[in-house]
């Protein structure tokens, strides 16, 4: 069973309060809007959106997710590649049951897991084609400085391709690997490097607390959203024991993977751009 910590940093405690005080609480009549969640791997849309499907879809609304890449370099030090695109493709399509969806909802574009950024045109074309089948009402992106490659570039290319569609689907851009930073987690350190890194986390907290103004209510969900994340077997146990074999409950001792379970999810929401 997967397992989530509970902070006792009284800096993170207050840090949160601050955020849930100054939210904006997402529409009920939005759930019913129809949706694309992009995400860069198999498991993102469930940890920085799944509560939020679940809510959509319990509302009745028509919620498609895109999987960018496939997956296949998490532990590809472990196990080959062809295996492992294979098995998180099966466990994507585990997780979008859990989330309430069906195998049609879910669409994979297959582009080799860390080279997103390498092939955006290519890509760009084919969420071109996805937006104008389907033209959803609200799209979901990773926050664009998310801080990994295939993350800033399924949002640059989801937002790129909406310009270019010309209509007016609201964008919620959703943190993940923005997370892991102080005073989300813990700062593992000694009180040197604390101080002197000090004004780079600061200014990590102060975006996070400017920017990610939208929040959906998920407390009477969460245990839906653990089973769809548990979906994701090689992201969240050891599909071989060996120690080198890492699992999102070893980021930064269970912290990392706390945030994805309070009772909202935080997104950054905004206009598109047309190009």
């Amino acid at each position: 069973m997967m397992k989530t910590s509970a902070s006792k940093s009284p800096i993170r405690q207050l840090y949160q309060r601050l955020i849930y005080q100054t939210r904006v609480e997402y529409s009920p009549p939005d759930l019913q809007k129809s949706a694309i969640v992009f995400a860069p791997h198999q498991d993102d849309e469930t940890l920085g959106c799944g509560g939020t499907i679940i809510q959509k879809k319990r509302a009745g609304a028509e919620v498609k997710v895109v999987f960018m890449t496939d997956g296949c370099q998490s532990h590809s030090h472990l196990i080959s590649q062809d295996e492992l695109k294979s098995i998180r493709a099966q466990e994507a399509l585990a997780a979008a049951e859990k989330l309430g969806l069906s195998e049609a909802d879910v669409l994979f574009l297959e582009v080799r897991d860390g080279t997103l950024a390498h092939h955006q045109e290519a890509t760009i074309q084919k969420v071109t084609k996805i937006l104008l089948k389907y033209l959803p009402e609200e799209i979901f992106v990773p926050y664009h400085q998310d801080g990994i490659s295939d993350h800033n570039a399924t949002a640059y290319i989801a937002l790129f391709a909406l310009g270019r569609c010309g209509f007016n689907s609201t964008i919620y851009e959703y943190p993940i690997w923005f997370f892991n930073h102080w005073p989300w987690i813990p700062f593992e350190g000694d009180f040197k490097k604390f101080f002197l890194t000090l004004g780079q986390n600061l200014k990590y907290s102060w975006r996070f607390l400017k920017e990610f103004k939208s929040s959906v209510y998920i407390g009477e969900v969460l245990e839906q959203k653990r089973a769809a994340l548990e979906a994701h077997k090689s992201q969240v146990t050891q599909l071989i024991p060996n120690p080198q074999w890492l699992t999102l409950g070893d980021v930064s001792r269970g912290d990392f993977l706390n945030c994805f379970f309070q009772n909202y999810e935080l997104f950054r929401s905004s206009a598109p751009n047309k190009k």
